[in-house]
């Protein structure tokens, strides 16, 4: 059948306008256009890595050497290597908080799902690793595009200890075993499983170690020194950071401002050296917090002179400095003979590896060149989003089952309170342009009639003065959903909170409202950290109580979906909720885990902490009711000792034996629990099993 000739020509003129747009930015580096380039060994994608790398290096001069060695990057004109950026943040969704990302034009926005500590409520490893695979594509589309780089520093995966700490709302939890298992699953989501250990992009945990103080009481992060045990270390603080390389593979790891029993992380071999890169195995590359290397110099006076401080980062294994320091000193601490080039080529070889692995030495010849703008913030990217926000939503009370509400019964709702109508406050921190908005006063929309008061505005609420209009419409609704919680401008980084309570005149306004109302009063949190809210618990009038974390661009819609019961909640809290009180008997400054009953010290998280809670780890409620059934467990687990033998670390005693440095990590349980939904609506329920020793 002869083929016609306009169809031919159209097809030809097709490939022609791909040819000159998905194309049209020059590659990174190696462009055969570039006669030099394309002849040199490094461009070779027929040769391994480990070779191509050697080549580069061994191009450079030492002070194109140095200028590689901080996070905006110099080009090597002459050999064709464009200047980078490695800073970019991708910690629940593409970020411009880093230089490395830029949104307009065609990346208006991507998708911002919900703040890591509502997602981890949902314990749901497959959700976290989907997430992971969504922000990566978008990553990749905004990076051929131009406008991103391939190196994300996240996901922060250090353990909120302390429910003060404002960065508390970046984190999966207080519990090591959750946050290695997210830690794990959102760095395979984000790095992709292509073959030939490629990488689609480049994760990074951060901060290690031993981080959860930003400034508290005078302390702030540049300047304290954290004291640690090494049984905290190895069992509380280090354990998602190990995930992150052993399981995850993770790409970077990124270390922290604060020292560690009196090293700086960014300057302690131990940690980077030993730890890392000896004893876990990284593939990548480590990275300071920004102007962490100066501040080991500058503030905490760790060494005599700033071309110390980059010897001593760069021995102790760190390659790549987020901030000027080792650009400046580098080279003086090498003419000075405390500091040898064969140091500076093995941090090269670490950032150019990872490099590699994305594929920025392929010429144009890049993987994932087919995603565009048309694959960033799609249909199906905003409805995991959604889907993300409404299994984070945790139930923490429900009263004679007030909830869910009913669009016959309750036709006309009073939606009240500073978070009523939030944008920027459901995305959290660290968070890029959203695709779009659902505000909890649009989603309860959808459902009923609304009247809306905010009562007080902002979250800090320091005015009663329109609290009478708020009650006037709880009065003349059918029910009343109060939005109220904390903010950025009460948790963050570089703020932690003084106190666990609502901000300014937030109790005075929903206790009023609650007492006005004619309706069931549903109250709703919006936070990271978590919130003493026994007044409210103690209130006959609040029937329900919500907590939303900060649940991402499509949180209104995901809050009016629980509370209308289009969805059933699921979601499990990721840290304890302590009571205002527990706070006169913790300093932040003190690390320790364990309680102390000696110095009155009563432990941290619900590991170590047995004291009185407001709601405790892992409790959740559901509009269902579920039954368990432990159908088999085993009654003992045995540990074998064959290939053990008695040593200075041994104590034998009669038919026990005691080995203080056997790991139990590859012991297994097994565990038949049945799981029956006996009540009238569909729901998904988290199981935790919990196991605990006698040793201190």
């Amino acid at each position: 059948m002869g083929q016609n000739p306009l169809k031919k020509n159209l097809s030809f003129f097709l490939i022609l306008i791909c040819a000159f747009t998905c194309e049209s930015r020059p590659p990174f580096a190696c462009d055969p256009t570039n006669h030099i380039a394309r002849t040199l060994p490094f461009c070779s994608v027929s040769l391994h890595i480990r070779d191509r790398v050697k080549d580069l290096i061994g191009r450079l001069t030492l002070q194109e050497k140095i200028r590689l060695l901080v996070n905006n990057a110099a080009p090597v004109d002459r050999l064709g290597i464009k200047g980078y950026e490695w800073w970019s943040e991708a910690l629940h969704g593409v970020s411009n908080t880093g230089p490395g990302v830029k949104f307009g034009g065609d990346f208006p926005g991507a998708t911002s799902f919900p703040q890591v500590i509502t997602t981890a409520a949902s314990f749901n490893s497959s959700l976290w690793e989907a997430i992971g695979q969504v922000v990566s594509d978008e990553a990749r589309a905004m990076y051929n595009g131009g406008v991103a780089g391939l190196t994300y520093w996240s996901p922060n995966v250090n353990i909120f200890r302390d429910p003060r700490w404002g960065r508390g709302q970046e984190t999966p939890g207080e519990d090591p075993t959750v946050a290695a298992k997210y830690a794990a699953s959102y760095v395979r989501g984000l790095q992709g499983n292509a073959a030939g250990n490629r990488l689609k992009v480049a994760a990074c945990c951060k901060h290690y170690t031993a981080y959860d103080l930003d400034f508290w009481n005078g302390m702030d992060r540049f300047h304290f020194n954290a004291k640690v045990s090494k049984q905290d270390l190895e069992e509380t603080y280090n354990v998602p950071f190990k995930a992150c390389v052993v399981e995850g593979r993770v790409a970077s790891v990124m270390c922290s401002y604060n020292q560690v029993n009196g090293k700086p992380t960014c300057a302690d071999p131990n940690l980077l050296r030993n730890t890392i890169r000896a004893q876990w195995r990284l593939n990548g590359y480590i990275v300071s917090d920004c102007d962490s290397v100066g501040v080991l110099f500058n503030d905490q006076h760790y060494t005599a002179t700033p071309e110390d401080a980059a010897a001593a980062s760069i021995k102790a294994g760190l390659d790549l400095d987020c901030g000027p320091f080792l650009a400046i000193h580098t080279e003086g601490a090498i003419r000075s003979g405390k500091l040898n080039e064969v140091d500076v080529d093995r941090s090269l070889a670490n950032l150019l590896t990872v490099q590699m692995r994305l594929g920025m030495f392929d010429g144009p010849r890049q993987p994932y060149l087919n995603l565009g703008p048309e694959d960033v913030c799609t249909p199906a990217h905003q409805q995991l989003a959604l889907e993300a926000a409404r299994q984070g939503i945790v139930l923490l009370q429900n009263r004679n089952r007030a909830l869910p509400l009913s669009t016959t019964r309750h036709r006309t709702v009073a939606v009240i309170g500073p978070n009523s109508d939030a944008t920027d406050t459901m995305i959290g921190n660290y968070a890029g342009t959203p695709c779009a908005y659902t505000t909890p006063l649009q989603g309860i929309s959808r459902y009923a009639k609304t009247i809306h008061e905010t009562g007080c505005t902002p979250v800090s609420c320091a005015s009663n003065g329109q609290f009478g209009r708020a009650e006037e419409a709880a009065r003349r609704a059918d029910a009343t959903v109060l939005v109220v919680g904390l903010s950025q401008a009460i948790e963050r980084e570089a703020l932690d909170r003084n106190g666990l309570l609502l901000p300014g005149h937030q109790q005075e306004l929903v206790s009023r409202v609650a007492k006005a109302s004619r309706g069931p009063v549903v109250l709703v949190l919006m936070s990271g950290g978590p919130i003493d809210v026994t007044f409210a618990k103690n209130d006959p009038k609040i029937a329900a109580i919500l907590w939303a974390g900060y649940p991402g661009q499509a949180g209104g819609a995901a809050i009016a979906d629980v509370l209308f019961g289009t969805i059933n909640p699921g979601g499990k809290l990721p840290m304890t909720w302590y009571p205002q009180d527990y706070l006169a008997k913790v300093p932040m400054t003190d690390m320790a885990m364990h309680a102390d009953p000696s110095r009155s010290y009563p432990g941290r998280t619900y590991r170590f902490y047995k004291g009185p809670v407001v709601f405790p780890f892992g409790y959740g409620l559901s509009y269902t009711s579920f039954r368990h059934t432990l159908a088999h467990g085993p009654t003992k687990i045995s540990i074998p000792f064959t290939s053990l033998k008695a040593s200075k670390n041994t104590t034998l005693l009669g038919k026990a034996i005691r080995v203080s440095h056997t790991s139990c990590e590859t012991l297994n349980l097994g565990m038949h629990i049945d799981v029956e939904n006996i009540g009238e609506m569909d729901g998904t329920q988290t199981l935790m099993v919990f196991s605990s020793t006698r040793r201190p």
